[in-house]
């Protein structure tokens, strides 16, 4: 699993539970989004990205988001769930995702997501504070030394 997601700084493991598969027996599509919001939840965990928000009011708003199924998942299955930031702009990052099923041993699921930084206090957009800017590209650079941002 972890060859699958060498590039991607934040793994999460999620059980698959018997409750996320739908009546055609195998997990329902909205369950994707909820391990990608789980995985985007833990990188902005990493980057104490909340503690940033609640000091300044400036925080991630997800502006739309995308995912490409490639095999069904089904209980009992475990997944590893990958986050990393792949486009760093001023005021937007794009966050791709990796679901790997323990079970198949290979790509569930590849999504991606466009967060755009945002002042909870203005209600507008923000340009990403220099810190969490520092903070991102400390994190992917410890996987992809050629990380670059924009």
């Amino acid at each position: 699993m972890q060859g699958l997601l060498k590039d991607h700084p934040v793994v999460i493991e999620l059980p698959i539970a018997w409750g996320d598969m739908d009546a055609f027996q195998h997990v329902n599509n909205i369950m994707y989004f909820k391990y990608f919001e789980s995985a985007r939840i833990s990188y902005f965990d990493r980057l104490d990205f909340n503690g940033h928000m609640i000091k300044t009011g400036v925080g991630p708003i997800l502006a739309n988001t995308q995912c490409k199924f490639k095999i069904p998942l089904t209980y009992p299955d475990q997944v590893s769930v990958g986050a990393k930031v792949d486009v760093l702009e001023k005021d937007r990052f794009l966050m791709k995702y990796l679901v790997v099923s323990h079970k198949h041993k290979k790509v569930a699921a590849s999504g991606e997501g466009m967060l755009v930084s945002f002042d909870y206090h203005k209600n507008k957009k923000a340009p990403i504070p220099d810190e969490l800017r520092a903070r991102i590209a400390d994190l992917e650079k410890n996987v992809n030394p050629d990380f670059q941002q924009i």
